[in-house]
């Protein structure tokens, strides 16, 4: 498995629209389901600063998200560059595998 972790501060008058577009059932996953190997995504907001918000998508490998950039590359870049007016910071995490236990 492939694991992306992404951070966001939206704007504060953007908050529902944010979770309503970045959660499960919004337009990112909807997207990400096209494509083969898309696992699915979290929403996650921070109890201690509550205007921050982590996405977390799976995908069955890191070739699965490759593949998926290539394929709907356009329609990513159209639906970021829309949501980029309700964002205040975005930052990516970074990518990670589960680690197995013995």
């Amino acid at each position: 498995m492939h694991v992306i972790v992404w951070e966001f501060v939206p704007k504060a008058d953007c908050e529902a629209e944010f979770a309503r577009i970045y959660g499960p059932g919004g337009q990112w996953a909807a997207l990400f389901k096209r494509a083969q190997g898309f696992l699915g995504t979290e929403l996650l907001r921070d109890e201690k600063r509550p205007e921050r918000y982590l996405t977390v998508d799976r995908w069955a490998s890191e070739a699965a998200f490759r593949q998926f950039r290539v394929q709907f590359g356009e329609q990513y870049e159209t639906l970021d560059h829309e949501c980029e007016i309700m964002i205040e910071q975005e930052r990516r995490i970074g990518s990670f595998i589960p680690v197995l236990g013995e």
